[in-house]
């Protein structure tokens, strides 16, 4: 006897590579990613700033958070000073993380603009398929398995991964300006 039958609809995607993922399991280290997000910091002013969220980590600590995110292609040197017979370098964030939530009624509030949305991707979907469809399967088919899954969305991660970058472009550029 069946107590409760229910359709369950995907409601979010992640898409990450398992280096970042692994990079992310770790609260410090998105508290790195945010502060350096904005600005190049030192590893000193990175521990300062550490100290000043309630994270108590000693500089060889945070140097080691910093170098796993470096690893996982998070974080680069940005800057390199003469540091008077030493050379100090600058961090800085180049993937951004957006960890909200939305308000309650969000979803009701921005139902037309989903449906535009849906209907826009939509479209835009089933251009690039036509235009690009070629490139996209051969990208996934050199594609190698995730380690967590049996089912494998090679092509769809793909798409996804192309409209992501196109977002990045945006926001880098001026199409979120008027956003901010």
């Amino acid at each position: 006897m069946t107590l409760l039958e229910s359709e369950v609809p995907i409601r979010d995607v992640i898409t990450t590579d398992p280096e970042k993922a692994k990079a992310l399991e770790n609260d410090v280290r998105a508290k790195v990613l945010d502060m350096l997000a904005d600005d190049e910091m030192t590893i000193e002013a990175i521990t300062e700033e550490l100290h000043r969220r309630g994270e108590d980590k000693a500089e060889t600590t945070v140097r080691h958070h910093v170098n796993v995110l470096r690893d996982a292609d998070m974080v680069e040197i940005a800057r390199l000073e003469d540091a008077g017979g030493g050379t100090r370098k600058y961090y800085r964030s180049n993937t951004r993380i957006f960890s909200y939530e939305l308000p309650d009624d969000a979803e009701e509030t921005l139902a037309p603009a989903q449906e535009t949305a849906t209907e826009e991707t939509a479209a835009l979907v089933e251009t690039l398929r036509r235009a690009h469809g070629d490139e996209i399967e051969a990208v996934a088919r050199e594609m190698k398995p995730c380690e967590y899954c049996e089912t494998q969305h090679y092509e769809e991660f793909v798409v996804r991964e192309l409209l992501n970058r196109a977002f990045i472009e945006l926001s880098e550029g001026e199409g979120f300006d008027e956003l901010r």
